[in-house]
Parts: C-alpha cells; sequence; structure tokens
C-alpha cells in the first residue's frame, strides 16, 4: 500500500490471528505507534507497505517489549565490584536460604512471641551490630539514603562541619554539599583541600553546630603534602563538645582482604567509638544494595522515627539477603560471599583456571597476567593482581562481538581481554562454549 486511504485501521489490525493470545492494550499501542510510523514513511519516502509487513512491525516491537532489558551477563573485565554490572553477585546458596522467606508470608513484622506487632529493624539490627561490634544498626535502600537520613535527622536546619577535603562526588553526580542542603542543613567547610587539621573544626564549632561529619574518600585519593584528622579523633572532639560525629564510610568490609588491600583503610572494627557511622551493603561486604547505619543505640532509635524512614525502608528482599550474607560471615562461610571469593583469587589459581579454559578451546589463547582494581568506587590506588585471556585480531572489534554475546571484557594495550579474576565458576563452560563458536564464524 502507498496510499494513505489503505492504511488499515487499528480495530482491524487488533483482531489479526497474529496477535491470537497476546495483551490487547499493548498490540493496540504498539499498532498506533507503527502506524504513526508507516503514514510518516508513506508520505515523505513514498514507501510501500503490506499488511503482512505492518503485522510483522507490530509483533517484532512486541517481541522486543516481551524480552526483559535486564539480562544476565559474564563479567571479564576483572572488576570485582562492577557499578554498571551491578556490583556484588549473590551466591546462588545464600539466595536459597533465604527463599522460604521471600516466597512466603513472614514474620517480618509480627511478634510470634506475644502475637503483636513487631518492628522490621528488630533482628536485622541486632544481627549486624553483633558482627560489627556496635551499639545498634538499622538499614535503608542505599548508603546515599543514609546520608540523607542521618543529616535530616540530627542537623536539618543547623550547621554541619565537614573537610573542604572530604566534599566529594561519587557515581551519578551524588554529591555530598548538595545532600546536605536537601537535607535541610548549612554546611561550613573547615580546612583545605589537601590539609585539614583538628583545630579547624574546634574553630568552627558554634552554638548552630550540630554534627561533625567525616566523609571517606572512597573513590580518589590525596597524596603528598596532605592531612586528615581520623574518625577516631573527630569522634573524641564530638564528645568533648557534646556533639554527634558521623562517618560516611562508603564502602565497609568485615574481615581481612587480599593484595593489602585493607592497608590505610579505614576498618569497622576500629570505629566503635564513633557516633554513627554508615556504609554500602552491595560493595566490599558483598551483600545486597543497602545503606548500612551502625552506631550509639539512643541516635539509631531517633533515626527510627524519622517519618523519611518509611519512604526509605527496605523490604523482606533486602533484609531476608542481607541477613543470610551476615550469618555467612559469622559463621565463616566466606565461600559464600562471592564478592570476597574473587578478590580472593591468587595469580597461581587464575593461571589454572586459564591452561584450564586453554585446554577446551579449539584455538588456545594467549595467557596475560595483569592488573585490575577493586570498583565500587573503593580503594582506586590499588591494583590487585590478575590474569586474563588475551583475544587476537582488532581489539575493539572483538570488544563488540564479545558484547554481542553479552560477555563483557576490557581493552588494555590495544588487546581485547578476558580477565579471569571476575568469571564465575558456573560461566566457566559457558565462556568456553563462546569463544569456540566465536572462532567458527
Amino acid at each position: 500500500m502507498s496510499d494513505l486511504r489503505d492504511i488499515p485501521q487499528v480495530d482491524k489490525i487488533i483482531k489479526n490471528e497474529a496477535f491470537s493470545g497476546f495483551d490487547i492494550n499493548l498490540v493496540t499501542l504498539l499498532a498506533r505507534q507503527i502506524l504513526n510510523e508507516v503514514r510518516a514513511k508513506i508520505l515523505n519516502e513514498n514507501a510501500n507497505f503490506a499488511l503482512q509487513e505492518i503485522i510483522d512491525l507490530i509483533l517484532n516491537e512486541y517481541h522486543k517489549f516481551n524480552e526483559s532489558s535486564l539480562q544476565r551477563v559474564l563479567n571479564l573485565t576483572g572488576v570485582t565490584i562492577h557499578t554498571n554490572l551491578a556490583r556484588s553477585v549473590i551466591d546462588k546458596e545464600i539466595l536459597s536460604r533465604a527463599t522460604p522467606v521471600i516466597t512466603g508470608y513472614s514474620n517480618l513484622e509480627y511478634n510470634l512471641k506475644t502475637g503483636s506487632r513487631g518492628n522490621r529493624y528488630d533482628y536485622i539490627g541486632e544481627m549486624i551490630a553483633r558482627a560489627f561490634g556496635f551499639e545498634d544498626a538499622i538499614v535503608v535502600n542505599n548508603n546515599a539514603s543514609a546520608v540523607f537520613l542521618v543529616l535530616n535527622t540530627f542537623a536539618r536546619g543547623r550547621e554541619v562541619v565537614v573537610s573542604r577535603g572530604e566534599l566529594v562526588e561519587i557515581g551519578g553526580s551524588f554529591r555530598v554539599p548538595e545532600v546536605m542542603a536537601n537535607a535541610g542543613c548549612f554546611l561550613k567547610e573547615v580546612g583545605t583541600t589537601n590539609k585539614t587539621k583538628l583545630k579547624d573544626y574546634e574553630e568552627a564549632i558554634s552554638e548552630n553546630t550540630a554534627m561533625l561529619v567525616k566523609v571517606h574518600r572512597s573513590n580518589f585519593d590525596i597524596v603528598g603534602f596532605s592531612e586528615e584528622v581520623a574518625a577516631n579523633e573527630l569522634s573524641k572532639l564530638g564528645c568533648e563538645q557534646n556533639l554527634i560525629d558521623y562517618f560516611d564510610l562508603g564502602s565497609g568490609f568485615y574481615g581481612n582482604l587480599p593484595f593489602n588491600l585493607d592497608k590505610n583503610e579505614p576498618d569497622l572494627k576500629n570505629l566503635k567509638d564513633v557516633s554513627l557511622v554508615s556504609f554500602s551493603g552491595d560493595k566490599l561486604l558483598g551483600a545486597v544494595q543497602c545503606g548500612i547505619i551502625v552506631g550509639k543505640k539512643e541516635l539509631i532509635a531517633k533515626l527510627r522515627k524519622n517519618q523519611l524512614l518509611r519512604m526509605l525502608r527496605v523490604d523482606k528482599v533486602i533484609i531476608s539477603l542481607l541477613a543470610e550474607s551476615m550469618k555467612a560471615y559469622l559463621n565463616k562461610e566466606f565461600e559464600l560471599i562471592t564478592t570476597q571469593k574473587l578478590l580472593h583469587k591468587s595469580a597461581k589459581e587464575l593461571e589454572n583456571l586459564a591452561n584450564f579454559i586453554n585446554k577446551n578451546l579449539k584455538t588456545p589463547l594467549e595467557i596475560v597476567r595483569t592488573q585490575t582494581f577493586v570498583g565500587g568506587g573503593a580503594m582506586p590506588n590499588k591494583k590487585i593482581p590478575s590474569v586474563a585471556l588475551a583475544v587476537s585480531g582488532d581489539a575493539v572489534l572483538n570488544e563488540q562481538k564479545f558484547r554481542q554475546k553479552k560477555v563483557i571484557g576490557r581493552i588494555e594495550n590495544d588487546k581485547f581481554l578476558l580477565d579471569l579474576r571476575t568469571l564465575l565458576d558456573e560461566d566457566v563452560n559457558e565462556l568456553i562454549k563462546i569463544i569456540n563458536e566465536m572462532e567458527e564464524k
């Protein structure tokens, strides 16, 4: 058809047997969209369309709509906590243990002993507090929410003292100064970009000061002629001045990290005197996306009473998965924390994996010693050793080809690398299959 008068009506199209069993509302929406495009092409390009072509266009859009845009990929970038690839991976055993609660009714807010209403934060709060050695804890949907909740609860309408060198911006244009303003408090900067001393905080304190805030520079570092005030020093000052001190840690971890990654990194075990500390659950902790706030019991109690908490609260899925992850830590089942498992792999283990993969390839790939980063906005200046397979040929073209197969690698020194540090055990055979298929083409 090349005449606008020949274009079928929407009602006629949606009754076509090709759409039998389809959602009629979605088909109608897509039919209108496609018909508008057809009209435009007839007018502008003098195009011709058969009825079946229009049907096929609608079917194609329908199937695209039904395909989930969120798909599983193979992470061969070597970056363990890859922000764009959903950060930490949840082990299947952790998911299995949490499944009964997630897929059924539960006592999320019900006290089985008394038969009365319960609190969703009691159990998980106590577990986290015990694990890290704090008095109490609460969980919100991410660390940005944690920062906002803390500031809004304790410093709304008042001043917050923070070092100029810690006014950071993290991913997604999340800027500490703007969050402070949105939380309703007033920022009072002290020190300089590279040097802030304890006396800078002391001199900034006034009758309108509500909090002393420290922000961990997790995604960049200042080296050379620099100085900062440790969290525990700030805590002592806060105690002397009857002020709350708060440490936005960003990425907290439990236990030890390999390759000296934890050297000079703030350790939660050493921050027990700090009034409040917050960090992400899906970074170095290796659990689900959430913001964890630990600290003094009376302060956590006030956070629970803030009306904003209802907007920031986590559901049974997050609480259940976080609880099982924390149990794994407490029971020393570190192999169930995928982030820890991947980070602790030695270069020898990765070499053995590379050799195993090569033995199963039609054409073995070059084994390359390389270095990578933790990711997730953590430890930007610390590299960890890794082993990769280098795919011969045009690096850019190879990256595109593998990406189409949902294998995400990286380009380094004009080579496309498949970094094995982040290859999950269950994905090894799939990678071998994909590489062999690519070789055949």
